[in-house]
């Protein structure tokens, strides 16, 4: 089988093995062909060597978190991102993986309404105890629809929200949190509502990158004026979801265009935008609270902007607690906790564990799907632009 990858890419993995600590599957299991040049190795055995994709291969390329925590780990630059994502879409093309019902599911995630009364079909489901323990997303959904936005509406905004398809029927409560720190701080903002409902992250994880192309477009022309406007005039776009804000940066390498270069140029995660004007942001007391800080992995290893998120936290809390395993995978990865539970679970292990040596007040994670399997594993999250918030508000 002909998994379409460049040759070139392939070829620069020269099997030293400095990414195998990096890698959450094989620290989990310590099997090589769960680490990224055990991968690799078999990317080439089925593209060169005309390998079957069944049993062991298989199982090695569906269990990848794609977290790319061995990108930084590697001396030779390999784009092991870019090379499972073309694997996994070809094998996705060719129907051996991402099933049918998980193709189905994600058809939700582009239509707000139908996933907010399906958000509450969930919700009915987890109080009379309906929902099987395979489809648990580790967090109780509220009955009642999520309450709209607050803002100061402007006909100029200075930067837009991007609210995406799950965090907004989810969790809207971190939106109005990173509206409220963009006001203290004298921004004008305008949250980009159900005219933008998906990012397609969640697709091109599971291999569905036609589909993904098709969202990014979307995406594209809702947030882009259609009146010919220079971009460097266009106001930011703000994420606060890391997943799809490291989408929504590759959208230039996932289209290639260069329309879509400017578009993902015009992108920010939250964090990064307001270290770049921490000056705007106003003084409080800081909450009294040790604060473990998670990283995920889309904002540490993709976007390479988690220290920003340092900077923005820091004077509104006591003090910053680090995690000991370098940014290890928590095991979240999209979709993966509920296709690869058991391995999730391992992996999620790993993270618990550093946490509790961490022995914080509170845990922040910047990526709702972080927050969720947590939240499975016992720990509970908040998301650090909450604290921020709360921070501010408890000054006036």
């Amino acid at each position: 089988m002909d998994l379409q990858i460049d040759p070139e890419e392939l070829n620069k993995c020269v099997q030293c093995g400095l990414c195998m600590p990096a890698c959450p599957t094989y620290r989990a299991t310590g099997d090589e062909t769960l680490s990224p040049r055990g991968r690799i190795a078999l990317m080439r055995a089925v593209q060169d060597e005309g390998a079957t994709v069944h049993g062991e291969i298989l199982d090695s390329f569906e269990t990848c978190i794609q977290c790319r925590g061995c990108e930084p780990a590697c001396p030779s630059g390999v784009p092991y991102g870019h090379l499972i994502e073309q694997a996994r879409g070809e094998l996705t093309r060719a129907g051996i993986v991402t099933p049918w019902w998980q193709r189905r599911s994600f058809t939700l995630l582009q239509h707000p309404r139908l996933l907010r009364l399906a958000t509450r079909a969930l919700a009915i489901g987890q109080r009379l105890r309906l929902v099987p323990q395979q489809l648990d997303i580790g967090v109780r959904l509220p009955l009642a629809p999520p309450p709209p936005l607050r803002y100061v509406a402007s006909d100029h905004p200075d930067v837009l929200i991007f609210t995406g398809c799950v965090m907004d029927a989810w969790q809207r409560s971190v939106h109005q949190a990173s509206i409220d720190v963009f006001e203290a701080a004298g921004f004008s903002v305008q949250p980009t509502g159900d005219g933008a409902p998906c990012c397609g992250a969640l697709h091109v994880h599971a291999g569905l990158t036609n589909r993904a192309e098709v969202l990014a477009r979307q995406v594209m022309d809702a947030l882009t004026p259609g009146d010919g406007k220079d971009p460097d005039s266009l106001p930011a776009i703000v994420v606060d979801s890391a997943g799809c804000g490291a989408a929504m940066k590759e959208y230039g390498a996932l289209l290639g265009t260069e329309t879509a270069a400017d578009f993902s140029a015009r992108v920010f995660d939250i964090y990064e935008y307001l270290a770049l004007h921490q000056h705007r942001l106003p003084s409080a007391p800081p909450l009294k609270q040790h604060v473990t800080i998670q990283d995920p992995c889309h904002l540490r290893h993709v976007q390479k902007v988690h220290t920003a998120t340092r900077t923005v936290l820091r004077p509104y809390v006591s003090e910053l607690r680090e995690l000991d395993d370098d940014g290890l995978c928590c095991g979240a990865g999209g979709a993966y906790s509920l296709t690869q539970p058991e391995m999730a679970g391992k992996v999620r292990d790993l993270k618990v564990a550093s946490i509790q040596r961490a022995d914080g007040d509170v845990v922040v994670s910047a990526n709702p799907g972080c927050a969720m399997h947590l939240a499975k594993g016992g720990v509970e999250t908040v998301h650090p632009i909450q604290l921020v918030a709360e921070a501010l508000r408890q000054k006036t």
